[in-house]
C-alpha cells in the first residue's frame, strides 16, 4: 500500500485506476481524466475487456463508452 500525504492508497492496475478516474471525474476534473485516458492509450499493453469490466463495477461504463469507441 502506497502512502500519499500520509493517506494509505491502494494501487490495483491501470484499468481500475482509469475507471476510478471516470468515477471521480467531478472531483478531479475531466482534464485529468482525459490525460489519464491518453496515457492509457499510449501504453502497449491495454486490456479493453478489463477496462470495461471495471467500468461496469464502478458504474461508469456508459460514461466511458464514447471514449472507448473513439479509441477503437
Amino acid at each position: 500500500m502506497l502512502q500519499i500525504d500520509g493517506v494509505p492508497v491502494k494501487i490495483y492496475n491501470m484499468e481500475k485506476t482509469l475507471a476510478d478516474c471516470f468515477k471521480f471525474r467531478n472531483k478531479i476534473g475531466m482534464d485529468i481524466v482525459l490525460e489519464a485516458f491518453k496515457l492509457y492509450r499510449e501504453r502497449k499493453k491495454t486490456d479493453l475487456a478489463k477496462l470495461i469490466k471495471y467500468g461496469k463495477i464502478c458504474r461508469v461504463d456508459s460514461v466511458m463508452m464514447p471514449y472507448l469507441e473513439a479509441f477503437v
